[in-house]
């Protein structure tokens, strides 16, 4: 029997920001500035479940300083962490063994990385941290937000955070904390890409009911320090072909930054088909390309990590507000997938939802939802910026990589040029289609790929990979990857697809064992989890459901 539960504790905040990334800190910030310059009070508290700020925060990263620039026009002069100033852009084209540079094939202006700056996000993110708690917000790291509270009339109120000591069978444990109820005028969710309890307020608000169906890939990101003489700082190389086939979309980046640190990563986009593809070991195989290894060869790898990348673009968007809060940030989806960025965007969405957080608070009569913020959305930057590309992604999945990129670029250059007007859908929008769930197809109309064995130097195994991520649960905890049905793993996805999880997870979670007595079962290694949500997004049936475990739990990244 599951105890009963406990009466918890509660703190009331004029707005609770679940979520302590680019898109929560920043709103975090805008909102105390907002409030001085209107000569009130706003009270902000900003709940991460990372064991720190910056801990589970992984992007390439090239950062397009727009965004900053609007929160700080001064972020040179109060040292923020952006140091390598973008020197060459290639673009590359790979196969098996040879590569042709395709940089300069012409490509709309606002693809370019001039301007842009190379680093790490996490670092970024830590100094946003520092800004936001000058400024009086109150952060929260190790705070896990389990549950979304609602009031009388069904409107958001607030999240149920810091739970823990909760055993893996639901007794509390001697070191049971009950967490606390905070509370708040507005709740902001700012979890990132396929946010738990975002995905909890956009079904029960129905925020996607005229939004097309989101769409996803996987990055997978390592961190090495190169030998001086193969460091080339401000480098971006951006490359896509092999080794994916060519109804499997992404591409491979390459950032030269710091201290001889060199960010290499590989993004599979989710609806691929074959259910025997691994994106790790994809990623693994990449590494050995004359074109990347000789970079890697005689340096050291020295981070691992993995996320899940919002891809659907304009289309997916959701409605951004709803009763007591909103969606920033990559809970909502704002990446601009043909720039591989959406970190300004993150952050200038927060910046819109605070400056309307304000304003009805400063009235005196809060409104109950932030109409405000939204109608900015409508006619903000980040809505023009994404609308201009809008087509790609459904083209690249229509076209294959190859003609989907040069028609994808035809499109933009159109788009571009003529205001929005689309070469494919005048002024409307192509469609996305099938989720990335339901674009697998059975194992039967596919061979299984037999993947390299790792050589240790510049490939290595999944589990070497999760211990350099610095990944740590509380073993005993209520398992956060739950199963719907749990004959689905073996009846349906073993028997039709091969059981993908055991290749598209990055982290060896999923198992099968005992299929050589005849007795299969899917095995769930929830300690190994770097919490990217490839299996919420991923699983054919939709039977995972990523849950919230318990605070401070999860990858450590530095320098991501």
């Amino acid at each position: 029997m599951v105890d009963m539960p406990v009466e918890r504790e509660a703190m009331e905040y004029d707005v609770v920001i679940v979520g302590g990334g680019p898109a929560g800190l920043s709103a975090a910030i805008r909102l105390k500035q907002q409030a001085a310059k209107a000569g009130i009070e706003v009270t902000v508290a900003v709940l991460e479940k990372g064991s720190e700020i910056g801990a589970h925060i992984l992007s390439g990263a090239v950062f397009d300083t727009s965004g900053l620039a609007k929160l700080f026009p001064n972020w040179k002069d109060l040292g923020a962490p952006l140091d390598t100033k973008v020197s060459d852009d290639k673009f590359i084209y790979l196969g098996p063994q040879g590569a042709l540079d395709i940089s300069s094939l012409p490509m709309p202006g606002y693809m370019s990385n001039h301007g842009c700056y190379v680093g790490s996000l996490g670092n970024l993110t830590r100094w946003l941290a520092e800004q936001a708690e000058g400024a009086g917000v109150e952060i929260y790291p190790g705070m896990a937000c389990s549950e979304v509270l609602y009031d009388e009339d069904g409107a958001v109120k607030g999240v149920v955070a810091g739970v823990a000591g909760v055993s893996r069978d639901g007794h509390h444990k001697p070191d049971h904390v009950p967490g606390m109820d905070l509370l708040a005028k507005y709740t902001f969710f700012a979890e990132g890409a396929r946010g738990s309890l975002s995905q909890q307020v956009i079904r029960k608000f129905e925020l996607d009911a005229q939004a097309d169906v989101q769409k996803y890939g996987i990055g997978i990101k390592e961190l090495w320090k190169v030998q001086p003489s193969k460091f080339k700082p401000g480098l971006v190389q951006h490359t896509l072909g092999w080794p994916l086939d060519e109804k499997t979309g992404g591409g491979s980046f390459m950032y030269h930054f710091g201290d001889h640190y060199v960010s290499i990563g590989f993004v599979v986009h989710l609806n691929y088909q074959n259910p025997y593809i691994s994106p790790y070991d994809e990623f693994q195989r990449l590494k050995h390309h004359p074109v990347i290894a000789e970079v890697l060869e005689g340096g050291q790898r020295v981070a691992y990590g993995a996320r899940a990348i919002s891809e659907g673009g304009y289309q997916s968007v959701p409605k951004l507000v709803f009763p007591g809060g909103a969606l920033i940030g990559c809970s909502a989806g704002f990446v601009n997938v043909p720039r591989i960025k959406g970190s300004h965007n993150a952050i200038k969405s927060g910046i819109l939802a605070a400056d309307a957080a304000v304003k009805s608070l400063a009235s005196g009569t809060p409104a109950r939802t932030l109409d405000g913020y939204q109608t900015a959305y409508d006619h903000s930057d980040i809505r023009r910026e994404l609308k201009l590309v809008r087509n790609v992604k459904p083209l690249l999945s229509r076209l294959g990589t190859t003609l989907g990129t040069v028609v994808g670029g035809m499109e933009m250059f159109v788009t571009n040029l003529l205001g929005g007007f689309s070469l494919f859908s005048g002024s409307g929008t192509l469609k996305h289609g099938k989720s990335d769930a339901h674009s697998i197809k059975p194992a039967a109309e596919f061979k299984p790929i037999k993947y390299p064995k790792p050589d240790g130097v510049l490939s290595f195994d999944k589990l070497s990979s999760v211990f350099i991520s610095s990944t740590n649960h509380e073993e005993d905890q209520p398992v956060h990857l739950v199963l719907k049905d749990p004959h689905i793993p073996i009846d349906i996805n073993l028997a039709k697809y091969a059981e993908p999880a055991q290749r598209y997870c990055p982290a060896g979670v999923y198992e099968i064992v005992g299929q050589d007595i005849g007795k299969p079962r899917l095995q769930i290694n929830a300690q190994n989890c770097v919490h990217c949500k490839t299996c919420d997004i991923k699983d054919p049936t939709g039977n995972i459901v990523w849950v919230t475990p318990e605070g401070g739990g999860g990858p450590n990244y530095p320098n991501m």
